[in-house]
């Protein structure tokens, strides 16, 4: 016959059931590609939780309205975004797959065509070996487009997975708070507590850094440039993939830097340079907003954050890029608030 334990060893037993729970229900979400979902869900909750003191304030509804009344807008807002911005981003959102196969293509082609591209007494300089290296990056460029070719039924599904984490998000803030909670719910109510901490830390942060850099690289590709008489093709798709990559920091802005400049590079030689320079102007900033912002708050340093996303790239792909910061992050709060580091 088992013994009942003691309220302290309850807690600590229920302490550490939360953390294996919460492990492997992260480890799941990456298992299964769930991870656009996962983030969804703390918008959601996150924007609720904003939106509901504000419409409490205007609407002077009843303290148990407001959060309803805030998860109906987070869930009527991206419907609306998107009826009102689908005649004109329609062909990007539903064909993005087969848009960055074409891109891909694009600048594989353009690295074969290196040589032609450069003034004639750079290309002179090339090694001789520089061709063989060229087909390398021409032949990865076009294998990773291929993998693409039949993308366009999961891009598709991962939205229809993010706006279901943004409900679920909306959902769970507007549900009221229950208490007292047993200790079991009482430990799982914290891990989560301190995760949405975190994403609320690193996630939103660099949101407003990508969307920084977005704005900032739309203007240069659609004033700047068009006012000395150049265009770059597929200016949407990079923008879009501007913004995506500069969620991820650091090896966001290489490849930002190396698709634009090799985009450029198909355009003439003095359009790459100025995509370059422009491009790591703002990425300096760009640093210096991480080190202030995210480095301060989370206590991570370059080597610790570099090392994460390459194993977790490793392992789960290039969502394990996105996630590495969020869950390394998280996991530091913990062994802090423990006191092991």
């Amino acid at each position: 016959m088992l013994m009942p334990l003691q309220p302290n060893s309850r807690a600590a037993t229920a302490t550490v059931i939360s953390h294996v729970l919460l492990a492997s229900a992260l480890l799941l979400i990456m298992w299964q590609g769930l991870l656009a979902g996962l983030l969804c869900v703390c918008v959601g909750f996150l924007a609720t939780r904003w939106f509901s003191p504000r419409l409490a304030v205007l609407t002077r509804a009843r303290n148990g309205l407001s959060p309803r009344l805030g998860a109906a807008l987070v869930a009527l807002i991206p419907i609306l975004l998107v009826l009102l911005a689908l005649p004109r981003t329609r062909g990007l959102l539903l064909d993005a797959p087969a848009q960055y196969r074409e891109l891909l293509a694009f600048m594989a082609a353009t690295v074969m065509e290196l040589r032609d591209k450069l003034p004639p007494d750079i290309a002179r300089q090339l090694p001789e070996g520089a061709l063989e290296l060229q087909s390398a990056i021409a032949n990865y460029l076009a294998r990773k487009a291929g993998t693409l070719a039949n993308t366009g039924r999961a891009w598709l599904a991962g939205l229809l997975f993010a706006y279901v984490g943004l409900l679920i998000g909306a959902l769970a803030a507007a549900r009221p708070s229950i208490q007292p909670l047993k200790p079991l719910a009482a430990a799982l109510h914290q891990r989560v507590h301190r995760f949405g901490e975190t994403f609320r830390q690193i996630v939103v942060a660099q949101f407003w850094i990508a969307l920084f850099n977005t704005s900032l690289t739309a203007i240069f590709l659609l004033v700047i440039l068009p006012l000395w008489g150049y265009k770059l093709p597929y200016t949407m798709a990079l923008l879009l993939l501007t913004f995506l990559a500069g969620l991820i920091p650091i090896v966001g802005n290489l490849i930002c830097n190396a698709v634009l400049t090799l985009v450029g590079l198909s355009v003439s030689p003095w359009v790459a340079l100025a995509c370059l320079v422009f491009l790591v102007a703002i990425h300096k900033a760009e640093y210096f907003i991480n080190a202030k912002v995210i480095g301060h708050r989370t206590h991570m340093s370059v080597w610790e954050l570099l090392t994460v996303m390459f194993v977790m790239e490793a392992v789960f792909g290039p969502a394990g890029l996105v996630a590495a910061p969020l869950f390394y992050a998280y996991a530091k709060k913990e062994l802090q608030a423990t006191g092991w580091v």
